[in-house]
């Protein structure tokens, strides 16, 4: 379950910290507009918008639930810049270098801010969530309990917004979390060193799929993308996978050299990572490798069953030796699209 990976996230690299809770604020170390963005010039990192009223019922439970889980509190609190709005508020403020006002000084009359990022949905609580230096908006309108809340966050920080749309990863976040019941098909997972035995007998390519234990879209990624049985039905038949832990204390025997682990960036990492990866490394990250263990690619961030099946079908049928991805993919989601579904 997400809660064990957080609590083991939180006990890692930064400890429990909550002392009192404030009833109206929850644990969250909610910012004003300004603050926020004057923490994001100096260190980078998603807002969480929190659009209330005062007389909103639901926004008070979430604050009273949600917001004083004190392992969801202290996530948000570490990776975000959380912001707790006003929706009719009378405050005037600049955001991403727009000067928003209240259109009223009448009670109960909605700020310009919020008919701006709601339109005209209008309900409380809502929640955005920012990143990428304001570029990716996420809204979320009504109330969000633990489990509902849990894949937004991870969206954001773990950057599965790049590559995938929320709904997407939600489904395949509750199948790994929650609904463990859903077939999955065996997939067969080798060690390095295995692998490079079995390349002299038979050679194939590899599959290197990058993790760590706070890395929560890489489980996601492990127990839905490479056991959907469309995927490992190509991986089995196509491919050696190796499921690498990015934090191992493990020395690595990798071509005759050995990789051990260190401390780059402030982050504890093995440098076969950065060695496969061609120092491209993020987290989740896919990186394919020709029969004589040479990387042909990377996959950075996460993908799920769709979006990754193309992929290993360029690199394991050598399409790759002839034609440019673009012009793959294109071939690809053309002859897709005329294929009736079953």
């Amino acid at each position: 379950m997400l809660r064990h990976l957080i609590i083991l996230f939180i006990c890692l690299m930064f400890g429990l910290k909550m002392a009192g809770q404030n009833e109206a604020d929850g644990l969250v170390k909610w910012l004003t507009i300004k603050e926020a963005q004057a923490k994001n010039k100096v260190v980078p990192k998603p807002l969480i918008i929190d659009f209330y009223t005062d007389w909103c019922g639901w926004c008070k439970h979430m604050m009273k639930t949600t917001y004083s889980n004190p392992i969801l509190a202290e996530y948000i609190n570490t990776n975000f810049y959380p912001i707790k709005f006003n929706a009719e508020g009378k405050d005037t403020f600049e955001y991403n270098g727009k000067v928003y006002k209240p259109i009223s000084n009448q009670p109960k009359t909605p700020h310009e801010f919020a008919i701006k990022m709601l339109g005209q949905q209008l309900s409380y609580p809502s929640t955005l969530f920012v990143t990428n230096n304001f570029e990716f908006n996420l809204m979320s309108q009504g109330y969000l309990e633990e489990k509902k809340i849990e894949p937004i966050l991870v969206f954001m920080v773990e950057n599965v917004w790049r590559t995938t749309v929320y709904d997407e990863f939600g489904k395949n976040f509750a199948k790994t979390f929650y609904d463990t019941n859903f077939n999955k098909k065996p997939v067969k997972i080798y060690t390095i060193a295995e692998v490079e035995k079995l390349q002299k007998k038979k050679p194939r390519k590899v599959l290197v799929n990058v993790t760590s234990g706070f890395c929560n879209s890489c489980k996601v990624m492990s127990k839905t993308t490479f056991m959907d049985s469309a995927i490992a039905k190509i991986v089995n038949e196509k491919y050696y996978l190796v499921e690498f832990n990015a934090e191992t204390n493990d020395t690595i025997l990798f071509k005759n050299e050995k990789f051990t682990k260190g401390m780059v960036n402030n982050f504890p990492l093995n440098a076969f990572a950065l060695k496969i990866s061609n120092n491209r490394f993020s987290l989740p990250m896919i990186c394919a490798l020709d029969e004589q263990l040479n990387t042909i690619d990377v996959l950075n961030f996460y993908y799920s069953p769709e979006l990754i099946k193309p992929a290993l079908l360029f690199f394991g049928d050598n399409h790759y030796k002839t034609k440019k991805w673009q012009d793959y993919i294109a071939e690809y989601t053309s002859k897709a699209a005329k294929t009736p579904k079953k």
